[in-house]
């Protein structure tokens, strides 16, 4: 284990550990029971379940690699996984403009600058 694994503190690692446990939550949630996530969309609609398959694996990628950088305290991977997590976010937040969603505009933000806070917190030792 080299010196930057040993510096990352705890409460990083339990932060990024929730998040991959959220982020398979929301994967699994979308293929067992996507009504609870997509409240507004018509899921008897042509292809939509195909779009919906597409946004699990999404969401599964994520868990497993923040999953795998925790577990490994890599604080090079968290770094790449949190900044995958900010761009994801910024999408997002460009998605509630252009929908005129003020719930996800709130929510992208809210996750962006906790994204920008724990890419701060993990390389500010560097």
């Amino acid at each position: 284990m080299t010196s930057a694994q040993r510096s990352l503190p705890t409460w990083i690692l339990i932060v990024s550990g929730i998040l991959a446990l959220m982020e398979l939550g929301v994967s699994l949630a979308l293929c067992y029971s996507p009504q609870s996530v997509l409240e507004t969309v018509d899921l008897n609609a042509k292809g939509v379940d195909y779009v919906i398959y597409m946004w699990a694996a999404r969401q599964f990628a994520l868990g497993v690699i923040f999953a795998y950088a925790t577990l490994k305290k890599s604080a090079p991977m968290l770094t790449i996984a949190y900044i995958f997590f900010l761009v994801m976010f910024v999408g997002d937040l460009l998605i509630g403009i252009t929908q005129k969603d003020n719930g996800l505009m709130v929510s992208a933000v809210v996750m962006c600058v906790v994204a920008s806070a724990m890419l701060f917190a993990i390389n500010r030792r560097r």
